[in-house]
């Protein structure tokens, strides 16, 4: 069931989030992060207009998987574009949850009047591409050694939505 994010849902976003920061590169942040952080974050996001969604099983009303759209940039100019982010419970991938979520997210997105999506991903990383790609996303641009993490340094290619 996809649902508008609640507080509620923090710990299981942060639990989600943190695998992705303990284990890939997929995000560029290097501590893990805690409920509190999650629930300030969300408000920021919610409160400036952006919409944030779960993904929760019904079963065990623990949230799989989430989806949010943030500022692209400050200026005014661009105030009809966002940045999209996705994430899944490790395991969960691969069952068509990502584009549901992406799916409600993008509608949500039209009504709100935004009329572009951008989406920056960590190479390598193909199930990321394969999922924006298989949602209408266009390669936008390729920045080389951008991100440092593990170690080493990382490209990040940016993909476009238009929405319209």
């Amino acid at each position: 069931m996809i649902r508008s994010v609640e507080f509620s849902d923090a710990a299981d976003i942060a639990e989600i989030y943190n695998h992705y920061i303990n284990n890939t590169i997929i995000t560029f942040e290097l501590d893990p992060i805690d409920e509190a952080e999650i629930r300030s974050r969300i408000e920021l996001v919610t409160e400036s207009g952006y919409p944030w969604i779960s993904y929760v099983d019904p079963e065990t009303n623990s949230v799989i998987g989430y989806a949010y759209a943030n500022q692209w940039r400050k200026r005014v100019a661009y105030k009809f574009v966002v940045e999209s982010a996705i994430y899944l419970r490790k395991g969960f991938e691969g069952q068509g949850i990502g584009k549901q979520l992406y799916r409600d997210l993008f509608n949500r997105l039209k009504v709100s009047g935004f009329t572009s999506v951008i989406a920056g991903v960590s190479l390598p990383n193909p199930g990321s591409v394969a999922i924006h790609e298989s949602m209408g996303f266009r390669k936008a641009g390729l920045f080389r050694k951008v991100g440092r993490k593990f170690d080493r340094w990382i490209d990040v290619e940016f993909l476009q939505l238009e929405l319209d």
